[in-house]
């Protein structure tokens, strides 16, 4: 898609597919089962993609609900205007519980100490609007969460409050790909639910599947799921080569990465390029400057050791990765001289050539999630559909998705 570069602060950007992310929505509709609420993740920036737009694209589209891991996340939400139901993954500080309370914002307990205290503050403040408290299950993650018999103190607890309700009762899987694994937490959350309908409790919402196990399907979707890489077109690491539920192959990516040089110059043999340096050209070479670097994201990690796309065209990466610069040794590109006027691809499409985020994560030695999650907010977010660009994010605009 052409980006119109005057109305950026510089020539390094990300492109969100937004028709990808709506379209991905309605991949996980099918793949958790007909009429199953979906509550897609867009903590941490919805994972480098920008919350908020995504998230105003996803409730137009039908999304559910959402879920964060902070309670500052889901203020920015409500205060972007979403209003669908919000649920924070992370116990909050009890001092804030009155805060959510008064935003319908659903909380996560997992501990005793500090529901008690979270209790204790609402009981102190004036809003009448009730709590949503969902417990967290601990089924193996080893992080958080109640045991199969604590869960029932604590739920008595949330629902004798006059200040609370029991909204929600979760657990996280700790290896999708392993089934043996899985059914182990799968048994202990059930455990908990009964245990819970034993003491004469209504058994709240319940929901556990996030993207592992929707893209290789085996577990009940039960009240709802959670999305979180696969609302952005991507697949767990760990799944690379697995049999993957049928539908998955219609997910797309929605990032891409892109910039264009601030520079392009000839440099003779023996040039060092970068800091230290830890490159030095071999040949007469043509080198262009990239303005992004790890103060974007983009690893130093990375040094010398991965690819960008010019003119469908793979080209290395080459000397130390700045926190603003990257170099790309473009002598071999065919035809004439790479310029500044050409546009670089480091993750995305160009030309039928591709270099995809799990790549980029191989070559660094992580996973998906943080290869996405590192895009550092300073980069321009260009939000985009069929019709054309819909909006601009950068430091100095939000912009409207």
């Amino acid at each position: 898609m052409p980006v119109d570069l005057s109305s950026l602060p510089r020539t390094a950007w990300l492109e969100i597919d937004l028709d990808a992310i709506r379209g991905n929505l309605a991949v996980i509709r099918m793949l958790a089962g007909e009429g199953t609420p979906v509550h897609p993740v867009v903590k941490a920036d919805a994972y480098g993609h920008g919350a908020l737009p995504v998230a105003r694209a996803l409730e137009a589209a039908g999304a559910d609900g959402f879920c964060v891991a902070t309670l500052d996340e889901a203020i920015a939400l409500r205060r972007g205007g979403i209003r669908r139901p919000i649920l924070v993954l992370y116990p909050v500080p009890p001092t804030q519980a009155p805060t959510a309370a008064r935003r319908g914002i659903a909380i996560t307990a997992g501990d005793f100490d500090l529901l008690e205290f979270t209790v204790a503050e609402l009981a102190r403040g004036s809003s009448t609007r009730l709590l949503s408290v969902h417990l967290e299950v601990e089924t193996g993650l080893g992080r958080g969460g109640f045991t199969d018999t604590e869960v029932v103190v604590a739920a008595r607890l949330v629902a004798g409050h006059s200040r609370t309700r029991l909204g929600g009762l979760w657990t996280h899987l700790q290896a999708p790909e392993d089934p043996t694994v899985s059914a182990i937490q799968v048994a202990r959350f059930e455990a908990a639910g009964t245990a819970l309908e034993a003491a004469g409790i209504s058994l709240p919402r319940r929901h556990l599947r996030a993207s592992g196990s929707l893209v290789t399907g085996g577990i009940s979707s039960l009240d709802g799921v959670r999305p979180g890489l696969s609302i952005y077109g991507l697949i767990p690491d760990a799944l690379s080569g697995a049999a993957l539920a049928s539908g998955v192959a219609q997910l797309r990516p929605a990032l891409s990465l892109k910039a264009r040089p601030v520079r392009v110059a000839d440099l003779p043999s023996g040039s060092g390029i970068s800091y230290g340096p830890s490159f030095r050209t071999s040949r007469p070479s043509r080198i262009a400057t990239l303005p992004l670097g790890y103060g974007d994201g983009w690893s130093r990690a990375l040094s010398n050791r991965a690819e960008a796309l010019v003119r469908g065209v793979r080209v290395p990466l080459v000397g130390t990765v700045a926190m603003d610069a990257v170099m790309a040794d473009v002598t071999d590109v065919p035809g004439p001289p790479v310029t500044v006027a050409d546009e670089f691809v480091l993750i995305g499409r160009q030309a039928g050539a591709e270099i995809d985020v799990a790549e980029v994560a191989r070559l660094r030695t992580t996973n998906a999630w943080e290869v996405v999650a590192a895009m550092s907010g300073r980069l321009p977010r260009v939000y985009h559909a069929a019709a054309g660009p819909v909006a601009v994010r950068t430091l100095v605009a939000g912009g409207r998705g």
